[in-house]
């Protein structure tokens, strides 16, 4: 007998992400007629060892930035091996495949191909059972029962690097409201924070048209520590504490993005001041930044591969015996990857991963992530990409596996907010019946 959750049909289509490029969107129908519809994103930043897009490479058509073939992908091949299958059973449905595929990267049908389909059956499963999709992808996580947990925002408000024409060197300051009480009053600080921060710019003469991918502000600074003045007095200028170390103001996080200037020959080059950085250098640099401002978290600090300087940075930066202790956040470092973070775990690498689902592919090798993350006592950080949509998924999956922070933009442009508008509805439908992350999510960084 065929299961009412068993895959029926497969649709696919181009769709357009925020910046403009073309993605790929999916439709799943099961036997039942539930639907289920996603579209992914894509990275502007993107590290060396992720999952593989499938782009067309066609001059004549944007650019060669197509996604025609990974759609005739989802159509074709994919459907022909998914179809009949049961779209609840996530881990068998994305193991089966990255089978298909049959590259590490999943470069010959495409990440993006297939993360459709992998999102667009969770959809689908979960409108089957009646559910709500963190309630789906809390039963994915083996967290069924559990009371649902909100995440703590890390919300962007200066943007440099890849994100903003590369005007600074590093990649984005955020700000971290520990010292909210709900989801919605800490998208409120931060949206305080934004205005206060683009006042401070414009009292100082500093450009602040441009509105970099993510939504954050894109001034033209004459140093990437001027960034770190200028929030800080934003924050202030919100009204709100600058957060000393108790939780209970708000904290500021940064992607340093450090892959974006790594040089072959071993330096860090920060070209918008002109100079060129040892690893050891880097790391007392931003040692010097984590003890005159309240940093809480910082992305990315060394370049992705390297291997002798993360240790080193970990020692310095985010163990309790250092006195920095933040948190040390690998995204091009791990890409979502198990193998990564095991090497990192061994290594005493960072302590904290960023999540992102189409650095893994499927939902179920990014879960596995934030599984093993979470068994090492890293914590981890769900995150959007640069080139987004206006899918709400990632909040759901926030919600239901209780990575306990999520990062996905400023509080504007309407893909950022599509996500936040989600987070603070589920808050308000839950009420008293979730939690909410809070500052003690990183009061071990404290």
């Amino acid at each position: 007998m065929t299961s009412d959750t068993a895959i029926s049909t497969l649709h696919a289509w181009q769709a357009l992400d925020s910046r403009g490029k073309p993605t790929v969107g999916c439709e799943v129908v099961l036997a039942d007629g539930s639907r289920g519809d996603a579209t992914v994103p894509s990275g502007a930043s993107t590290g060396t060892h992720e999952a593989r897009e499938l782009r067309d490479g066609d001059a004549g058509r944007y650019a060669g930035n197509g996604v025609l073939k990974a759609v005739a992908n989802v159509e074709g091949e994919i459907a022909r091996a998914v179809r009949c299958r049961d779209a609840a059973d996530q881990a068998a449905l994305d193991r089966r495949m990255r089978e298909l595929d049959g590259t590490a990267g999943l470069g010959r049908l495409g990440a993006n191909a297939i993360l459709s389909v992998s999102v667009a059956a969770a959809v689908a499963a979960a409108r089957s059972r009646g559910r709500e999709l963190w309630e789906h992808a809390a039963a994915m996580a083996g967290r069924e029962g559990e009371a649902p947990l909100l995440p703590v925002p890390m919300v962007n408000i200066i943007s440099g690097g890849a994100h903003a024409g590369r005007s600074i060197d590093v990649q984005d300051f955020l700000v971290v409201p520990l010292g909210a009480g709900s989801f919605a009053e800490a998208i409120e600080w931060a949206s305080r924070v934004r205005e206060g921060t683009a006042q401070v710019l414009a009292e100082r003469g500093l450009p602040v048209a441009l509105v970099a991918d993510e939504g954050g502000l894109g001034p033209v600074l004459p140093a990437n520590r001027t960034a770190l003045e200028v929030l800080c007095r934003g924050i202030e200028r919100a009204g709100l504490a600058l957060d000393g170390g108790d939780g209970r103001g708000v904290g500021i996080a940064i992607d340093i993005a450090a892959t974006q200037f790594f040089d072959r020959d071993g330096h860090y080059v920060l070209a918008a001041e002109q100079r060129r950085l040892t690893s050891a250098e880097l790391i007392a640099e931003l040692a010097q930044w984590c003890a005159e401002f309240p940093i809480v978290s910082l992305e990315d600090a060394l370049a992705e591969d390297d291997w002798e300087g993360w240790p080193e940075a970990t020692r310095v930066l985010g163990s309790a015996r250092s006195g920095q202790h933040v948190q040390l956040l690998g995204d091009d470092f791990f890409v979502t990857s198990l193998d990564r973070l095991e090497d990192g775990i061994t290594a005493r690498a960072a302590n904290a991963v960023l999540v992102k689902p189409n650095q893994a592919g499927t939902l179920s090798d990014a879960l596995d992530v934030v599984r093993r993350a979470h068994s090492a006592r890293y914590t981890t950080v769900l995150s959007a990409r640069s080139g987004e949509t206006e899918d709400t998924w990632l909040a759901d999956l926030a919600v239901g596996w209780r990575t306990g922070q999520i990062k996905v933009g400023s509080t504007m442009r309407s893909e950022r907010t599509a996500k936040w508008n989600r987070l603070i509805r589920l808050e308000s439908a839950l009420g008293g019946k979730a939690g909410y992350a809070g500052g003690r999510e990183l009061s071990r960084f404290a």
